[in-house]
């Protein structure tokens, strides 16, 4: 029999859902050497290669066929510590990020609930929030629940949380900087950046629908070398009269003197932020969150926006080509249940 080091696996796993060595230590709270040095044992100890070691944070075949029964070990490892204990931990609810409009939103109902003990994960492109709660890391996440390159499980419930309108943001040159607002087929004259768009993700997918409804390019890397972070992005954007790019209107967005946020119509895009768990997770604080999201959604403004098809069963939303009154291809009035 071979008794395997938790550490170590947890190291594995954490490794490959940041995609670098460097994050993982980050995550852990260790040394990079340290995250190496869980690793290599466990390597050692297999008899395999986990990870290609040219393609910082990528499995070898042997990590991809471990992986899902590595996540599978941990859960049930913390399911077993939690079993005796007497006291209950805090909630753990992952979002996409600080900046993101549903960790503002998160912010807000622990304001009015002091009382909740809620941990908040912050996921990032690579370790998505959806990634976060299929592998036990949290007992909910915001997240839009359909797209991505795996399906959510049958055990993983959805409602709607908030339904977030789409500014394009451009420099004060951009020939769209003056206006009042957009329509959609103003923009298609001009590519729009949406970083991490490369990404196989649910994001990644709105995106290339809302590009194939709008005919507006959504490129993921229009300029080399790629910055890092934000405020670089906005750098980039504020010096260009051509590229453009998206940003939630509850998104946290760094001031820069020479960015101009330009509403969207005709028609206004809006990202469909889910609130997801598991069925089978008991956690007493889990249904009180449920409650006050569902009883918050902002179904009002959800009625007003284009959403991907997929979506707007459970978002509740009409969208026909006479609401709009604009002259996009081919999307057949459909009625949903309110």
């Amino acid at each position: 029999m071979t008794d395997l080091d938790l550490a170590a696996v947890r190291a594995f796993v954490i490794a490959v859902d940041e995609g670098q060595f460097s994050h993982a230590a980050t995550e852990l709270r260790i040394t990079q050497q340290a995250v190496s040095k869980r690793i290599a044992k466990l390597e050692n100890l297999l008899g395999v290669k986990l990870f290609d070691r040219g393609r910082a944070g990528k499995p070898t075949a042997a990590g991809a066929k471990m992986l899902p029964h590595a996540r599978l070990l941990l859960a049930a490892a913390e399911e077993t510590v939690a079993s005796v204990r007497t006291e209950q931990r805090p909630l753990r609810v992952a979002v996409l990020g600080e900046r993101q409009s549903t960790s503002q939103s998160l912010h807000y109902y622990l304001q009015r609930h002091p009382e909740s003990d809620i941990e908040i994960v912050i996921s990032t492109a690579f370790a998505t929030s959806r990634d976060a709660l299929l592998a036990g890391r949290a007992d909910a996440a915001f997240a839009r629940p359909t797209g991505g390159p795996h399906p959510l499980p049958p055990a993983i419930a959805a409602i709607p949380a908030y339904v977030e309108p789409l500014h394009l943001l451009v420099g004060k040159d951009h020939p769209l900087a003056g206006r009042v607002s957009v329509r959609a087929t103003d923009i298609t004259p001009y590519p729009v950046w949406v970083p991490g768009s490369a990404v196989p993700s649910e994001w990644t997918d709105y995106y290339r629908e809302w590009s194939e409804f709008t005919g507006i390019t959504v490129t993921a890397d229009p300029v080399t070398p790629k910055p890092e972070g934000i405020e670089a992005v906005l750098d980039h954007i504020a010096t260009s009269t051509t590229i453009a790019t998206f940003h939630g209107e509850g998104f946290l967005t760094p001031w820069h003197p020479h960015i101009r946020r330009v509403p969207i119509t005709d028609p206004t895009p809006a990202y469909p932020h889910a609130l997801l768990w598991s069925t089978a997770n008991p956690h007493p604080s889990l249904p009180h969150l449920i409650t006050y999201f569902r009883d918050t959604y902002n179904r009002d403004t959800a009625s007003d926006c284009w959403i991907p098809m997929a979506d707007r069963s459970l978002f509740h939303v009409l969208y026909t080509e006479s609401v709009r009154g604009a002259p996009h291809r081919g999307l057949a009035a459909t009625e949903y249940p309110k």
